[in-house]
């Protein structure tokens, strides 16, 4: 089956704008040679960047073998049981630390008031993953994410939250920093696959233990109402487990032994995108579906413009591409995407399942 990863960057060069492959998560990229201070404009043009805030950073202090940190993965504690009677559901796209854009999308959905507070009683909201890297505000979208989940959860609704890859390789950029791993390409490290991936200095700095704890318990995939929720449109989930609880006890652990290059085997494949997206795309998708249970599938991940043909990466996007107003439902109307494109001055994404309501 066709898989959308690309092939290894040329480590010669020294900006994102020289990586042409499908999808913008570079998987062999080493510790390519970089000029101090190189940066990258934001996506959308004309946009002056913000301060402090730049698409990739390249003078970012290089996090060294002996000041990487071993996180002990702590329980989850109990939460409150949402309400019997379910409310409904409503599923986020990446959102890549464009907190802004989510307080609004939330809004405009009803889930959140004007402060920012929880106001949907006892509905339920998924995140897909990506929550940092690329946009000016990572953290804050997942101190935001953390609230409203205790927010909700007070109400009798409930707010969770998928493992994305960008998850998985910031936790792999402050654990292993530039610790060699075994790429299949050559030598890569999670630290430089985080700074060619948009890695921000401001979220490296913010970033604490609670921090850390939340994204290594996040679930890789779940069933709700018929959909199965998954952030990367890839059938290597089938390689972790038989069912949703094997998959994600399966990933758990394996970020629990904090081994690097199991790490990035993980995190490697979890960028692979486009499984769904050609002919064999359903029954790609009746593959998971048969054996996770649900009857469509829901995921994040890849852009839908990249979906589309419209934009061959996110380099290539100049505000001048389809105009993204929804979810694209595809693979025989079995796969719904659910990434606006929001890096590439596109739209955040929230809709309620099922679509149409």
């Amino acid at each position: 089956m066709t898989q959308g990863a690309g092939q290894g960057p040329d480590v010669r060069t020294a900006t994102l704008r020289d990586f042409r492959v499908p999808a913008y998560i570079h998987e062999t990229a080493g510790p390519a040679p970089v000029s101090p201070g190189a940066q990258v404009s934001p996506g959308a043009p004309g946009e002056a960047p913000e301060e402090g805030y730049t698409p990739t950073q390249r003078d970012l202090p290089v996090i060294n073998r002996g000041d990487t940190v071993q996180v002990q993965i702590m329980p989850e504690p109990p939460q409150p049981k949402a309400s019997e009677e379910h409310g409904p559901l409503f599923v986020v796209g990446d959102v890549h630390g464009y907190l802004d854009e989510l307080v609004a999308a939330l809004q405009e959905q009803g889930l959140v008031d004007a402060e920012g507070n929880w106001s949907a009683g006892n509905a339920r909201l998924w995140f897909l993953g990506d929550f940092t890297d690329r946009g000016p505000d990572g953290i804050g979208v997942i101190d935001l994410v953390m609230r409203l989940s205790a927010e909700a959860a007070a109400a009798g609704g409930y707010c969770k939250a998928l493992m994305g890859n960008h998850e998985l390789l910031l936790l792999g950029a402050k654990r292993f920093g530039d610790t060699p791993v075994n790429s299949g390409a050559g030598t890569a490290t999670f630290q430089a696959a985080w700074l060619l991936n948009g890695g921000q200095k401001t979220d490296m700095e913010r970033l604490e233990d609670h921090h850390l704890q939340w994204m290594a318990r996040l679930d890789a995939m779940e069933e709700a109402d018929g959909h199965l929720l998954v952030h990367s449109d890839t059938t290597a989930y089938l390689d972790y487990g038989d069912s949703i609880e094997a998959v994600n006890d399966t990933i758990r652990e394996t970020l629990t032994r904090n081994d690097a290059d199991e790490c990035w085997d993980l995190f490697r494949k979890f960028t692979k995108r486009f499984a769904f997206r050609d002919e064999s795309g359903p029954s790609a998708v009746r593959e998971l579906l048969d054996m996770y249970g649900g009857t469509r599938i829901v995921h994040g991940h890849s852009p839908i413009p990249y979906l589309l043909g419209d934009v061959g990466s996110e380099d290539e996007s100049d505000g001048g591409g389809p105009v993204i107003e929804g979810p694209h439902v595809y693979a025989d109307g079995l796969a719904i995407a659910m990434d606006g494109g929001v890096t590439m001055a596109g739209k955040l994404l929230v809709r309620q399942l099922p679509l149409g309501i």
